[in-house]
């Protein structure tokens, strides 16, 4: 007779020590025992993976859960909530306590009960306008040494409470639609992620910087130990790495949304999906694990204290326990959906599900539930209703079950799910090793009739299948799933089956004929895709190829040819002992910094004015005669690009023309192979307050931008890169400049960070340069969200550049960020920028260097 429900059997025999197993005796023929073969259950349709990710993820259930570890058993049951409880998070004050939220609109605060084993309601905090979704604690401080306590909302909102108040302290807003996950991190940080696509950094009541990149709802945010870095995981299946506001690495692999994240350490840390799986990664970008148990999507993952075990929950009815590596222990709960989960610091285990229940689970006996709870539970559970395109049933014939004498034979492992017919009803039981019995989960719903019929793929392992079979091995033998698609080879696939499981080789024909028996009728789509685009489904896919730009030995490193390199004259730094630290003139002492600060906060806007205008105008008369005859300048044009130079390089009384910035404009529109000497007259003049309002002003300030951005392309031509750079920090001059510069901030600053990965130092000091410019402003109208771009690009651009006057202006934007504001100071140390500065302190030479940096970890 079929065990668990199965469909379809085949017996098969082989002599024993065929097997590969030891006998006393001398072999004798004898059954193997029954091989059982089983359609599993639809399950909620996941996008199928390929054979090398099977091979990957394939991992034999270990055989007792006794073998790893101590049992889980009810502590409480907690009413409270009135409808599902979406999340939850281990409390810092009162000791032991939780935090629950709840599509109820409520978040509720518990503390354990120190006259009993359960726990009680403390608050229920109001706030929220719509369903409460996700909850995190915020450490303590000076100013709240209970710590805070923050909740993510339907209503776009996130509330922040104290322990002691039940209306929330205040209220961040900013998201543009449900906010469904929080994390926070050392001085006072909060990461948010919301189904509007993005993750916001916020700092006590206001936003410091939005995380851009997914194309889905994030669902699930984590900050890691290391300061500055930020993980992300989206419904777009992808988890990005973050560092200092800035995505750093993605990790692809889950083939359907990410829903939880959790650390396992610096290095570490965990991630489940809608396809059913647990991977381990490493930040580095490796996927070290992946774990398979649940049949179903997996919403929530927390770890247990000290070590890497940890615990899931998901759409299967289920909490599973993972240690060593294996799931030790299943726990159902009569409830659909087990939303969440978090691990209090003495190992018990809270969740909560859609039954608006939170539950706790125990390992000490001290803690666990009373007899009568417990049967209180178990009877609970036993009346729910199961759906077999749920579960991981298997395909339901009512008709070929056994009766309740099945259940006199012990399971095989923890969470093993066995079915029998009782009066016309199909029950559900689980194996329970601690309690050594069968425990019923519930009545499958529609199941009572003839063979369950059920439609599309089965979900295994976290991938799609046509057919899962299950194969139970002797009466008391373990259980194997063996999944096929219509789409493979039936006997490859009874051969991987027998390999894997060590099973003898001979009973290939017989797996093969009854997969082709028991899949009649079957067949696959007619579709060709071996030429196909994989996104079209037409035409052979090719990528795109790109041609390399080649450089000619011994030419000019920017042009290939002449002697000309823009900004040469101020390309060399200048020693420093009684120089301005800038510009290398002026009567700046460095002694004096030793005991005074002046390198910050900066107050004017740094520049670039050295230039030899015969050199530069002698190239464009050069590269004039390689230009096409459209752009081609006349002898009048060029002369008046020789005035104009002059006007705006010396003290010429004579004011620049609208027809000579037509000129230059025309210029400025070359080749990029021939437009550099053009920049370099634009990056001069428009330090001229005429010229500045010329090409900044509100009529062609959209054209001025884009002009210069479009030569911030990473893979264009250093000297256009350089001189676009230096003409927007020479913008910073004037009035307009600043304005311009100031509301195209985000643009410009994320354009220009992508030049940072080339070696040329030069354009490290422009950029530099630049982030420098925007610390001066910035610091004067205070700009929070402003200071954390900047904060961001400084961090990021401090790993690559080398030039020492690069850092020091870099020290200098920081400096000048953070003073006479403790936010600016707090969200520098939590993006971790101090640990990056650090090993300017012993910096030698040249001294302003050191002396910035000192100056700076003070402020820190």
């Amino acid at each position: 007779m079929p065990r668990d429900g199965g469909a379809a059997s085949c017996t098969l025999h082989a002599p024993l020590c065929l097997l590969g197993l030891r006998v006393s005796a001398p072999p004798r023929r004898r059954h193997i025992g029954r091989l059982l073969f089983r359609r599993g259950a639809r399950r909620v349709p996941v996008a199928a993976a390929g054979r090398e990710l099977l091979r990957q993820g394939l991992r034999r259930p270990p055989a007792m859960a006794g073998d790893a570890g101590g049992v889980y058993r009810l502590r409480c049951s907690l009413p409270g909530h009135q409808q599902d409880v979406r999340g939850l998070a281990r409390g810092l004050f009162p000791d032991g306590g939780f935090v629950s939220v709840s599509r109820d609109r409520t978040a509720r605060l518990w503390a354990p009960d120190g006259l009993n084993r359960g726990f009680t309601e403390m608050h229920c905090m109001r706030g929220h306008s719509n369903f409460v979704s996700c909850v995190c604690i915020i450490p303590p401080s000076d100013l709240y040494p209970r710590g805070l306590i923050a909740t993510g909302g339907n209503d776009h909102n996130i509330c922040i409470f104290t322990v002691d108040n039940t209306a929330p302290l205040y209220v961040l807003k900013g998201h543009k639609n449900a906010v469904c996950s929080l994390s926070s991190g050392k001085f006072g940080t909060l990461l948010s992620g919301s189904w509007d696509t993005t993750a916001k950094v916020w700092l006590h009541d206001r936003c410091m910087m939005t995380l851009q990149g997914h194309t889905a709802a994030i669902w699930a945010v984590k900050i890691l130990p290391e300061q500055g870095l930020m993980l992300t995981g989206s419904a777009d299946k992808t988890i990005k790495l973050w560092k200092a506001g800035r995505c750093e690495r993605t990790f692809t692999g889950h083939e359907d949304c990410v829903r939880g994240l959790a650390i396992l350490s610096e290095m570490e840390f965990l991630s489940c999906a809608n396809d059913a799986s647990v991977r381990r990664w490493q930040i580095s970008g490796e996927c070290l694990q992946v774990y398979y148990g649940h049949t179903n999507y997996i919403y929530s993952i927390s770890v247990f204290p000290h070590c890497k075990d940890f615990v899931t929950t998901g759409e299967d009815r289920s909490l599973r326990i993972w240690k060593r590596g294996e799931c030790a222990q299943t726990i159902r709960l009569p409830a659909q959906s087990v939303w969440c989960c978090c691990v209090l610091d003495n190992g018990d285990i809270v969740v909560g599900a859609s039954d608006g229940f939170v539950r706790v689970f125990t390992e000490s006996l001290e803690r666990t539930a009373s007899a009568e709870e417990i049967q209180a539970f178990e009877n609970e559970l036993s009346q729910a209703s199961i759906d077999p395109k749920t579960g991981d049933l298997g395909d339901i014939n009512a008709e070929d079950l056994p009766g309740k004498e099945h259940l006199k034979e012990p399971g095989t492992r923890d969470g093993q799910t066995r079915l029998i017919k009782d009066n016309g009803k199909v029950e559900a039981y689980q194996w329970s090793v601690s309690e050594g019995r069968w425990i019923k989960i519930g009545d499958v719903v529609g199941s009572s009739g003839a063979t369950q019929q059920t439609s599309g793929k089965v979900l295994f392992e976290g991938k799609e299948y046509d057919y899962v079979f299950t194969i139970d091995v002797n009466e008391n033998g373990p259980s194997y799933k063996l999944p096929y698609n219509i789409t493979d080879d039936p006997w490859l696939t009874a051969y991987n089956f027998l390999q894997k499981n060590d099973l003898n080789p001979m009973f290939l024909d017989q797996v093969a004929k009854f997969i082709t028996d028991n899949t009649k009728g079957q067949t696959p789509l007619n579709t060709n895709t071996q030429f196909s685009d994989p996104f079209t489904g037409a035409g052979r896919y090719v990528p795109g190829s790109s041609s390399g730009s080649s450089t000619v030995p011994g030419a000019d490193p920017f042009t290939g040819a002449g002697r000309y390199v823009p900004g040469s004259a101020s390309n060399a730094v200048a020693p420093m002992g009684g120089i301005d630290p800038y510009t290398g003139m002026g009567a700046y002492q460095s002694a004096a910094a030793k005991a005074e600060n002046i390198y910050f906060p900066k107050k004017d806007a740094v520049t670039f004015d050295q230039a030899n205008p015969t050199q530069i105008l002698g190239k464009l008369k050069e590269l004039n005669g390689t230009a096409t005859e459209e752009q081609k300048l006349t002898e009048d044009d060029l002369i008046m690009l020789e005035k104009l130079l002059s006007a705006t390089c010396n003290t010429s009384a004579e004011m620049p023309t609208a027809q000579q910035l037509q000129t230059l404009w025309r210029a400025v529109n070359w080749p990029e192979d021939i437009v550099f000497p053009a920049l370099d007259i634009l990056r001069l003049s428009v330090r001229h307050p005429t010229v500045n309002a010329n090409f900044c002003g509100e009529k062609d300030h959209v054209q001025f931008i884009h002009l210069l951005l479009k030569f911030l392309n990473p893979k264009g031509k250093q000297a256009n890169q350089l001189l676009a750079l230096r003409a927007l920090c020479n913008c910073f001059v004037n009035q307009a400049g600043q304005k311009l510069l100031m509301e195209q901030r985000d643009e410009i600053m994320t354009q220009a960070i992508e030049v940072k990965s080339g070696n040329n130092k030069n354009i490290h000091i422009a950029l530099a340069t630049l982030t420098l410019n925007y610390a001066v402003c910035l610091h004067k109208v205070n700009n929070i969200e402003g200071k954390a771009q900047c904060l961001s690009v400084i961090n990021t651009v401090m790993e690559v550049v080398q030039d020492l006057e690069a850092v020091f202006r870099l020290l200098v934007a920081l400096g000048t960020l953070i003073s006479d504001d403790t936010n600016a100071v707090q969200l520098a140390k939590s993006l971790g920028v101090d640990s990056q500065i650090k090993k300017y302190a012993s910096v030698s030479e040249p001294a302003k260097v050191k002396e910035c940096c000192r100056f700076v970890l003070n402020l820190l």
